[in-house]
């Protein structure tokens, strides 16, 4: 017997779930940040809406706000979708897709600056994130209810088509091309990323200095502290349970928090667990006893892209290569609910769950 576990009603219930409970209430303003708390308040102007295929919540805590500034914001994704959504009919992606292996397609900047970025860390990984991975999500299609495992030869059909090193760019025409048919561009790996970092240059613009920023349960931006300064106090998914459940806590102040994990997406079969993170080099699902990996940075979009990456590397070469990253840091939930935290992270993690322990060395 075959059990999924995602759809849109689930996933837009989890992120709410997310936003309710596990980013903290914002609490009495603190005496000694009484300047702050001049321009902040307690109550948010807020919205939760379907865009860009996900579920985006935003609180915005200063009190220069207005429902005209959510109405932009809304604006703003709208505008993202039509750029790089696979689903919409309208958007850049979803044209170059249809093209693939027949010609180049004009597109707009920022959908040329993402797909460009997420060609930067194919180079930068050897392949290991890879946005033409499309075809083998297409295959596997886990998420929704015909998700199962796919033969050999459907398997290998797909793997060949992703292949990074086979898309065209062209900065003087903006045209993006796919050289093979058949070929598939999929920007899950950076784009929810990339739609939060422009939000929150927008509320860098209007001058918005405490808000939180949440697509899709999984990329959130803390843009400023709590009114009256505070930190805000995040939740850190317990990989093993359903969203919002918590295995500790983490201070965060004008930073990002990407995480990517076995509980996301996926489906039983056999009594296997197939999840969503796709190994480009065998087509399957990511197998090396990482249950989560959480990224902590300052620019959304490197998170969730490396958030992939390193998931795939697994523990040890992706706890390498993140500890080369300037202003990033990560930790690590193992199968053996062992967690291993980057250098400047490890002694920022307050555990709440008796399952889990700091691995030795990094209590």
């Amino acid at each position: 017997m075959m059990q999924n576990y995602a759809s849109k009603a689930i996933k837009a219930a989890a992120a709410a779930v997310l936003i309710a409970g596990v980013l903290s209430g914002c609490g009495k303003t603190d005496g000694d940040n009484q300047a702050t708390a001049q321009t902040q308040k307690a109550d948010p102007v807020s919205a939760t809406f379907y865009v860009y295929d996900t579920v985006a919540t935003i609180k915005i805590y200063d009190e220069k706000a207005t429902e005209q500034n959510i109405d932009e914001i809304r604006d703003l994704l709208g505008k993202i979708d039509l750029e790089l959504s696979r689903t919409n009919p309208d958007s850049d992606l979803y044209k170059v897709n249809a093209a693939s292996g027949r010609e180049a397609v004009k597109v707009s900047q920022g959908t040329f600056d993402v797909v460009k970025k997420a060609l930067e860390y194919s180079e930068a990984t050897n392949g290991l994130l890879d946005p033409t991975i499309g075809p083998l999500i297409n295959l596997w299609d886990i998420g929704h209810e015909d998700a199962k495992v796919p033969n050999k030869d459907e398997l290998e059909k797909a793997r060949k088509l992703t292949d990074y090193r086979k898309v065209e760019m062209d900065e003087s025409a903006m045209t993006i091309k796919l050289e093979e048919p058949g070929m598939v561009l999929d920007l899950g790996s950076i784009g929810k990323g990339y739609a939060a970092d422009q939000v929150s240059l927008y509320l860098q613009k209007h001058d918005l200095t405490s808000a939180l920023i949440n697509l899709g349960g999984s990329s959130i931006i803390a843009v400023g502290g709590k009114p009256g300064g505070a930190d805000w106090n995040v939740g850190l998914q317990d990989p093993d349970k359903n969203r919002g459940s918590q295995l500790g806590t983490l201070k965060i102040n004008n930073e990002t928090i990407d995480s990517s994990g076995v509980y996301e997406r996926y489906f039983m079969q056999g009594g296997v667990r197939y999840h969503h993170i796709l190994d480009p080099r065998t087509g399957y699902p990511t197998q090396n006893g990482l249950m989560s990996i959480t990224i902590v940075s300052d620019n959304a979009t490197d998170a969730d892209a490396l958030s992939t990456a390193a998931f795939v590397m697994g523990l040890k070469d992706g706890m390498a290569y993140i500890e080369k990253q300037k202003g990033v840091e990560a930790f690590f939930v193992m199968d053996d609910n062992k967690i291993y935290a980057t250098s400047g992270l490890k002694d920022r993690i307050n555990l709440t769950s008796d399952v889990y322990s700091m691995a030795d060395g990094q209590q």
